[in-house]
This record gives C-alpha cells, sequence and structure tokens, in this order.
C-alpha cells in the first residue's frame, strides 16, 4: 500500500518535472531546438531563432556605440536553452451549453439571450505577444530561473549571462556569489553596482533580464478548462483566465478569486474590466497561485429596449438601475413609462410588477431570477397627419387644431413630384426618353430605316435581320441563291422612303436580309431596305407606347376622388372619407374641403392606381408620314381622326390615303394574346396526333418526322411574330382628301401614318421571282405573277391571297366560288402584296387552321416571310 502511495505522488512530479514548454489542458508540449539552427516550420510564433544565440568571437550582443568595450562570452559559458515560450492563444470556441434559467429566459425573450461576458473567452485572439517579449516591469521580483545579462566597462571589462540558481544566488566572474531572489527590478542595478564597487572603482554597469523563469498556477472551480498552467512569470490573473479558457457556463463571472496560501489575495470581478476598464484588482501571479471561478451567483435576465440584452450575474443590494448600467442603458426609444418585472417568489410562483424609470422604480432592488422587460415606445404620433401618393412632398405634416385639406395641399402645383422637375430640369435630355425624338433601335417611319444604336452595334457590322426567311427546305426550283456574296445591306442614306410602315407586307416577305435570291440584274433597287422594314415593324410597335408614357412626365392625378384615413375611436376600425380633390384645393369654402384630425392619413390616387375614365385623363396620338404637321397630339374626348389630321395642317399633295396605318396599342394585345393561344393549342394537337400514330402501330418514317419538324417550325415561326396592332380604315382607293377620312374615335397611344404615293407592287412566295414590280394602271394580278416567273411546283395556287395597301386580305376562296373565280383578274393597287405559299403537307386539321393564321398575320409585316422560311 505505501508503495502505491509513493507511486501516486511520484508520476505526477515526473509528468511536472519533465514539461519543457508552457502547457494546457488538452495541448501539446512544444519542444523547442536547443542548439543553432532555423526553427522548424510551424514553430515560429512559439520558439525563437536560435542561430546567434551565442554571438561569434569578437562580436557584442548590442549594436556598435550602445555599450563601448563589451568583450564577449566567456567560452566556457554554454549557450542557453531555447526561450521557453507560452504558445499563442487558441479559440476555443462558444460555449454551448446552456442553463436552465438561460433557457427560460429566452423562451420569455422569444430570441436567443447570450451571458454577459462570456464571449470575451470564446474566441480569444492569436495575435497576442508573448510574456517573455515585453518590458519587464519595474516591480518585478527575482526569483530562481531568471536570466541576468550584466554588462560591466570601465576599469573592468564584463560582459556575462548568469542564471539565479535554485537558493537565489548568481555568480559573477571576478566578483563572486550574490544573493539577489527577492529584489525589485528596479533594485537589480543599484544593488550589483555596490556589489562590484567593493571591489573596482571607476566603471560603468547595465543589467537587463533575459530568459525569465516560468511559474505554475491552478486555474480550479467552475472553469472552462480546470487543470495546472504552466506561464510566464509576468503572468496576471486575467492572462490566466484568457489561458484557460475563462469561466464556465455555470460559473461566476464577478466573484473570481486568487488564494495564495490560506489566504485570498484579491477578488476580481469582470464587469468592472468590461464595463469600467478598472483593472485594480488584477495581480501579478507567483508560483503556486490558485486561480479559484465559484459557480455563478444570483442571475437576472434584461431584455427589450436596453442596448445589450443579457443575462447578468448580480451582486446582493443590486437595484434596477445598476442592472441596467451593466446592460448598457436603456435605448433612445424606450418607454420610461412602462417596465415589466417578472419574479419568482419563494420558488412557488410568479408575479409580474410594472413601474416607471423614475427614481422609485429604478431604486427597486433586484432577485435571483427576475427578468426585466423594457418596452419600446409606440409608432403612434399625437400631433400629424400624413400625405402619400402621387404628390410631390409625401410624409408627416405637423396637425393644428382645425386643420383642412387645403392646409395641407395649398395649390395643385404642390402635387408635382419632384420626378416630373426632375426631367423638366434636363438641359439635354436623353433621347431615349424624350417623347418628340426617336430613340435608338425605333422605328422611323418617315425613312422606313431603324434609328441606329452604336452601343448595341458592331463597328462595321450592318443591321441583321431576325428572321432568316431562305433556308435550305424552302428553295424552289428555278432560284438562283449567291452563296453570300451580296451580304450587305443597303445603307440607310440610300433606303426608298416611297415604302409605309405596317402595310408593307408586300417588301420583301420571304427576302432573306442581305442576300440576292435573284440573278443580280434583276434584284430591283431598294429591295434590301424594304426587307429591313419587315425586321424594324417589331420595334415600332412598342413606339407608342413608351412614346406616350414618357410625354406625360408625371402620373395623371385623379382629381375626383382621394381619401382620408381615419381610426374610428370607438371600435378601433379604419374609417374612408373620400372627398373630390379639386375642389377641396380649388373652393376652400366647399365640404369636400375636410377638417383634418390628428393621426389622419390622406392619400392622394394617380391613373395608375385607379384607372381613370377616357374623358378625365390625358390621351395621346402621334401622326406621321404626309400630314403638314406631324407630331404628337393631346386629344379631347370624342376627338375623331379626321379631326385630328386636319388639327395637323391637313394633308401634303404627296399623301397616299389609301395605304394609310392606324396602329393601336389595345388592338396590337388582343391579337399577342390571341396568336399565343392559338399558337399553344396548334402545339398540343399536333403532338397529341403525333403521339396517336405512333400508338396504333404508324412506322415514324423520315418523311414523317421532316413533316413534324417542319410543321414545328411553323409554330415556333407563328408564334415568335410581333403583331402591330393595325386597324384597318377601309378607305377608298381613290381617297385623297381629309373628308375622306373616317370619323373615328381615338385611343390613347394610337398611331396615324400617311406613306407617299407608292409606285410598287411586291410578289412574294413560291414563285421563280420573288421581287417589287413597277406598278401600271389596271394591270392584273395574274400579269404580276407572271413578271415573276409564274408558281413554282411547290406552290400551293388554291390559296394565293392578295394583301391589300390598305391592310385587307383577298384570298382566291373568298373572291368568287372556286370553279368560277375571277381572282385572277384582281385589279391591282399601288402597295399591293400577291403571297403564294408553299404546299403545306400534313394531317388535314392542320392544313385547315392555315388560312385562319393568314387572317392574323395580315395584320403585320411578316405574312410571307414566315411562310416563306418555314417549308
Amino acid at each position: 500500500m505505501n508503495h502505491r502511495i509513493f507511486l501516486l505522488f511520484l508520476v505526477p512530479g515526473a509528468l511536472c518535472a519533465g514539461q519543457t514548454a508552457p502547457t494546457a489542458p488538452g495541448g501539446q508540449t512544444i519542444q523547442c531546438p536547443a542548439g543553432p539552427g532555423p526553427v522548424p516550420e510551424g514553430l515560429e510564433a512559439v520558439c525563437p531563432a536560435t542561430t546567434n544565440t551565442t554571438p561569434a568571437t569578437g562580436t557584442s550582443l548590442y549594436t556598435q556605440g550602445t555599450i563601448p568595450s563589451v568583450n564577449t562570452l566567456p567560452s566556457a559559458v554554454p549557450p542557453s536553452p531555447a526561450t521557453n515560450v507560452p504558445p499563442p492563444y487558441k479559440v476555443v470556441g462558444p460555449i454551448t451549453t446552456r442553463t436552465e434559467f438561460q433557457i427560460f429566459a429566452e423562451d420569455e425573450a422569444g430570441h436567443p439571450l447570450q451571458v454577459f461576458g462570456r464571449k470575451l473567452f470564446d474566441e480569444v485572439p492569436t495575435t497576442f505577444a508573448p510574456l517573455d517579449r515585453i518590458p519587464v516591469p519595474a516591480n518585478y521580483v527575482l526569483g530562481p530561473g531568471d536570466e541576468l545579462l550584466i554588462h560591466v566597462w570601465g576599469k573592468i571589462d564584463l560582459d556575462t549571462r548568469v542564471t539565479v540558481d535554485r537558493n537565489g544566488q548568481i555568480f559573477v566572474p571576478t566578483v563572486g556569489t550574490l544573493t539577489v531572489a527577492g529584489l525589485r527590478y528596479e533594485q537589480l542595478e543599484g544593488f550589483l553596482h555596490s556589489a562590484i564597487a567593493t571591489l573596482y572603482k571607476d566603471f560603468d554597469l547595465n543589467v537587463t533580464l533575459g530568459q525569465l523563469r516560468s511559474i505554475q498556477v491552478f486555474v480550479l472551480g467552475s472553469a472552462r478548462q480546470p487543470g495546472v498552467y504552466t506561464i510566464s512569470s509576468l503572468s496576471t490573473l486575467v492572462n490566466a483566465l484568457f489561458t484557460s479558457g475563462g469561466p464556465s457556463a455555470t460559473g461566476s463571472m464577478r466573484h473570481i478569486q486568487l488564494r495564495r496560501g490560506d489566504q485570498v489575495v484579491t477578488e476580481f470581478d469582470l464587469y468592472d474590466l468590461l464595463r469600467r476598464g478598472d483593472k485594480s484588482h488584477d495581480v501579478q501571479l507567483l508560483p503556486g497561485d490558485v486561480i479559484y471561478i465559484p459557480p455563478a451567483g444570483q442571475q437576472v435576465a434584461i431584455i427589450g429596449s436596453v442596448n445589450e440584452p443579457g443575462i447578468y450575474e448580480i451582486k446582493s443590494n443590486e437595484t434596477v438601475a445598476s442592472a441596467l448600467e451593466d446592460a448598457g442603458g436603456a435605448t433612445n426609444l424606450a418607454d420610461e413609462d412602462r417596465v415589466l418585472l417578472e419574479r419568482i417568489e419563494n420558488h412557488k410562483g410568479r408575479q409580474l410588477e410594472s413601474f416607471a424609470m423614475d427614481d422609485d422604480g429604478l431604486k427597486l432592488p433586484l432577485r435571483d431570477g427576475d427578468l426585466l422587460r423594457v418596452y419600446p415606445l409606440s409608432p403612434r404620433f399625437d400631433n400629424a397627419v400624413t400625405l402619400r401618393g402621387n404628390v410631390g412632398q409625401p410624409g408627416r405634416y405637423a396637425w393644428h387644431e382645425g386643420m383642412r385639406v387645403s392646409d395641407l395641399i395649398p395649390n395643385r402645383q404642390f402635387l408635382l413630384t419632384r420626378d416630373y422637375w426632375n426631367q423638366q430640369n434636363f438641359l439635354v435630355p436623353e433621347r431615349i426618353e424624350h417623347p418628340f425624338g426617336l430613340a435608338p433601335n425605333q422605328f422611323n417611319p418617315q425613312t422606313g430605316t431603324t434609328v441606329p444604336n452604336p452601343a448595341n452595334q458592331p463597328t462595321g457590322a450592318v443591321q441583321q435581320n431576325q428572321l432568316n426567311p431562305q433556308n435550305a427546305i424552302n428553295q424552289q426550283p428555278g432560284t438562283n441563291v449567291q452563296n453570300g456574296t451580296n451580304t450587305q445591306s443597303a445603307p440607310p442614306s440610300q433606303s426608298s422612303t416611297s415604302t409605309p410602315p405596317g402595310n408593307n407586307l408586300q417588301n420583301g416577305t420571304s427576302q432573306q436580309m442581305g442576300m440576292n435570291t435573284q440573278n443580280g440584274g434583276n434584284q430591283q433597287p431598294g429591295t434590301n431596305q424594304q426587307q429591313m422594314e419587315i425586321n424594324t415593324q417589331n420595334e415600332a410597335a412598342q413606339r407608342s407606347e413608351t412614346s406616350f408614357e414618357a410625354a406625360r412626365n408625371s402620373e395623371e392625378i385623379n382629381w375626383d376622388y382621394a381619401a382620408i384615413e381615419r381610426l374610428d375611436q370607438h371600435d378601433l376600425s379604419t374609417r374612408l372619407i373620400a372627398f373630390n380633390l379639386a375642389n377641396a384645393i380649388d373652393n376652400p369654402a366647399s365640404t369636400d374641403d375636410v377638417v383634418l384630425e390628428a393621426g389622419d392619413v390622406v392619400t392622394v390616387f394617380s391613373e395608375k392606381d385607379i384607372p381613370l375614365p377616357a374623358d378625365k385623363h390625358a390621351a395621346f396620338v402621334r401622326v406621321d408620314g404626309e400630314v403638314n404637321a406631324p407630331g404628337i397630339y393631346r386629344i379631347g374626348p370624342g376627338e375623331t381622326l379626321r379631326d385630328l389630321v386636319k388639327r395637323a395642317g391637313g394633308l401634303t399633295p404627296h399623301s397616299y390615303l389609301y395605304a394609310s396605318q392606324l396602329n393601336r396599342i389595345s388592338t396590337r394585345r388582343a391579337e399577342e394574346l390571341e396568336i399565343r393561344q392559338s399558337t399553344a393549342q396548334m402545339q398540343r394537337d399536333l403532338l397529341a396526333r403525333n403521339a396517336a400514330a405512333s400508338t396504333v402501330g404508324t412506322p415514324n418514317t423520315a418523311e414523317q418526322q421532316a413533316q413534324l419538324g417542319a410543321q414545328q417550325a411553323l409554330i415556333a415561326q407563328l408564334a415568335s411574330v410581333q403583331p402591330t396592332g393595325r386597324v384597318v380604315l377601309a378607305m377608298k382607293p381613290d381617297a385623297s382628301s381629309v373628308d375622306d377620312i373616317p370619323a373615328f374615335p381615338l385611343e390613347d397611344g394610337d398611331t396615324f401614318y400617311i406613306p407617299q404615293e407608292l409606285n410598287t407592287v411586291q410578289v412574294s412566295g413560291a414563285v421563280y421571282n420573288e421581287n417589287a414590280f413597277r406598278y401600271e394602271q389596271k394591270k392584273r394580278l395574274f400579269a404580276y405573277l407572271n413578271d415573276a416567273g409564274g408558281p413554282t411546283r411547290q406552290a400551293d395556287t388554291r390559296r394565293i391571297f392578295l394583301i391589300r395597301a390598305d391592310g385587307t386580305v383577298i384570298s382566291r376562296q373568298t373572291h368568287g366560288d372556286f370553279w368560277r373565280s375571277d381572282f385572277d383578274k384582281t385589279t391591282l393597287l399601288p402597295g399591293d402584296a400577291i403571297i403564294v405559299p408553299p404546299k403545306l403537307k400534313g394531317p388535314s386539321t392542320f392544313i385547315q387552321q392555315l388560312p385562319y393564321f393568314t387572317q392574323i398575320l395580315s395584320q403585320t409585316a411578316l405574312t410571307g416571310a414566315v411562310l416563306g422560311t418555314a417549308y
């Protein structure tokens, strides 16, 4: 039994004696190299370089001029071992354990709460310098293990490095043994000078501390990592707390004791350090000191409108005022008239107490387990009304007794928004936002071209057509397609100005942009430019909407209706008081000038909030082309197209009224919706028929697959068509005066374009020579077909149709009966287009749906292009 007890004492002593570097529980012992050479990788922060630990012969440890006449160390003095440096502080990590009171407080608060002060030890920085590299304080007490560097010059030259032995003595050559243990560092130089002066005179002396001794201290109690720690002799109580990770989840932050022998040297309060920066109770450690962390004392939770809500440890007789001071005080939004205190009475039940943060309330004592809740102020305004909506300065305004709507909104100009004035203040408005100019990529109806955008167009590139009507599957026999040798379009300066937008379905509908599909000698001038117009019609469809939105500059205000939201104090419901805004501003004596109450919310609505009737909001119509004063005009209620043309100065002598084009936004949107629905239904029917054919065992031949792909390509082309929203006016071909224009009602956003006289007829589709031909009076349809070489073998001659310059469509089926049709003898007019579609192979229902789509596509500039590229 005695042997076992001896071994129990022997093993810990051997472990402690064998430590070569300070260790912490769970940490690894770091071995620093003792001899000269570089420090191994990874130990640079712990071990100093030992290459020049012992200076070479004839050199000095100090720079020249610092200490004159200093000799080198005696050769008999062995090099000192590597410095034992505490490892850098490591990140311990946050404590995940939560106490029962912490869980209770978090449930009451509704969010996680931190224990005040614990975060200080969660992530300890690793950049602290080792303690042996900081200046030694004057009150440092020497002890065994400390290293002294003694330098003497004058009538005696001495340069030595000595270490205080276990007896507290050092041996100085030529002087003898001196006892230095117990001396303070500030007394050391005087002591050595006196000792050497007994033997020598006329000398100077300098002494510094080299390697400092290490000490062992104990960290016990409710510490996160209790154990024995080997630390520097310069360490203090706070250093040891950081090294050990601080108190545990149940440890005290305010009663940390330093025990030395049987006495308590000091009691440290971390709150003094954190809140007031008071470190006066932090003392230097000595070997064998015990740092004891008792369990946490009384705790309270402070939540709500405080700067640092959390769980706080309190001392005896602590009040609400001192607890709030530890929590950083109440925020500037705290309601000082209402503070709630939840308390547990004698472990039997819970009680509530409400008080104000006055002198009496702040003096209330707190108990263990209390929960202090500071409520925020209500966001209510007692003397304000709110103005919002389409106004220049929305916000809150001070209310006074007898305040009316006219006091809040003094005049109509008060409702002009900041956006309106900002746009009016532009000295050089951007073209893309200006209502009276053309933006980049916007169609110019007078020239038939698109305004180029240099930012979106590469250098040297020519605007390309979005559709590529000519491809491998629609090449007709007899066509002579060039191999891309003539790929550049005509420049805008050479464009033909005799082609109107929107009604030029005949203009190059199946021509490939920049590709000369016919022999160069047969190509008509302006064909490339006419093909460009097909592409630009998609952008022209969007032109009116963007132009007219910018023309308004601000939202249209609803002058007939505004509302006041008022809280009913009886049932706390919201009452809505409607009034006429115009009367309230213009006629303060009217009943619409309502008396306001505190808390009212006045809302001014715009046309986007509540759509106005046509007679109430501003409507703008654009007139282009052959009129004497083209531009954008604001129309009045009931104004017709004829009235608008008269306001625009009437027609010019070169106007071609029959081919005029009226585009409408509402019509275009309806056409877009109908195209999307119809193409989606066609796609579903096509897939259903193909699946049914595969189910009954019909083999999918290559020809059937090719037909299916071609039909799907046609549907895709149809779905991508952008209608222009053209409204057919059905004017007479010889219409030439303003009186011939129908009295057609106008809508906001309409655009009316009157082209100049046309002199071409377009023949497109499955013909041998697609081209624009010179118009000749009384020339029939078959004659123009003959000029184009006639239909090819792939042409569907039963479904040839004619698109008039006014947008109407005439087909063989609608012009007499099939056997006695005089469709071929139809007399053509300038600007007409003859479309010869190719034969479509496929299910009969698919073929039957195509004429319906032809009528829809006749309102666009892409009918011939779509039909020509799908097969």
